[in-house]
């Protein structure tokens, strides 16, 4: 009993932080309530452009897999055109947005919850509270605004990547001038497509922030508590979105078929 009654709490807290988060982000954005302006710049730069490297090449490996897998299988049938349909399948709607969540939640997820964890720990959190600074939004909500919006982008940028380097891939076995491969791409991608894409990166950027703070200000007393808090954060943070892209796609097959 005593076991439901603290998880039934936690989930309460849970939702209580997520909707402070929220309310903080929403006054950021809308208010112009812009305090902390620098720790969202810094928290951009860890997630977004930090981690370009390894998104290029994932995103790099997936075309390339698609091509070397697709093409070879719809020569057979005579259906090349369909390679197109595949890639953004795959790169864009599926597979993209599902890694740069892996991603930000094996790197950025981490780092925020250790990094926070280790200010509750220091009494930093405790010295903000005591001159009146909200520790959510002067902490929390630049951290939550650029962990998603690092989301966006670098899913975005998977995407172009991806597919744009599997123009290379292509030229292996088919080779095609960059126009037509890029307007046979152009015609395969539909709003849907797009639109699916953006909506899971921005809920598992939203998730994977909210989770990671929630862990990283959970914490109590003794310093044992910050790596668990960071792995904490990251096996929730997985499930959460490989739970969301399964939740988006039974949604877009289910208005599909």
């Amino acid at each position: 009993m005593a076991a439901r009654f603290t998880l039934f709490s936690q989930t309460l807290y849970f939702l209580g932080f997520s909707i402070r988060l929220l309310g903080g982000a929403y006054s950021y954005v809308f208010r112009r309530r812009r305090i902390s302006f620098r720790l969202l710049i810094l928290q951009i730069l860890f997630t977004f452009v930090e981690a370009l490297g390894i998104t290029s090449l994932l995103a790099l490996g997936l075309g390339a897999g698609v091509c070397a897998v697709g093409l070879p299988f719809l020569s057979r049938l005579s259906q090349e055109r369909l390679i197109y349909t595949l890639l953004i399948t795959m790169i864009t709607r599926e597979l993209g947005p599902l890694f740069t969540a892996i991603i930000i939640s094996a790197r950025s997820a981490t780092a925020m919850a250790t990094e926070v964890a280790g200010m509750v720990i220091s009494h930093e959190v405790e010295a903000y509270i005591s001159i009146g600074i909200d520790p959510i939004e002067y902490l929390g909500v630049p951290r939550f605004l650029g962990g998603t919006l690092s989301m966006l982008m670098l899913n975005s940028y998977f995407s172009f990547f991806g597919l744009g380097a599997s123009f290379l891939v292509t030229q292996a076995f088919t080779p095609l001038p960059a126009g037509v491969y890029f307007h046979n791409l152009v015609q395969a991608l539909s709003l849907p497509d797009i639109l699916i894409s953006l909506g899971k990166s921005l809920f598992c950027g939203m998730a994977v922030s909210t989770i990671a703070l929630f862990e990283g200000f959970a914490v109590e007393h003794a310093s044992t508590e910050v790596p668990v808090a960071g792995l904490r954060a990251v096996g929730a943070s997985l499930i959460w979105c490989v739970a969301i892209n399964l939740v988006f796609s039974i949604l877009y097959y289910g208005a599909m078929g």
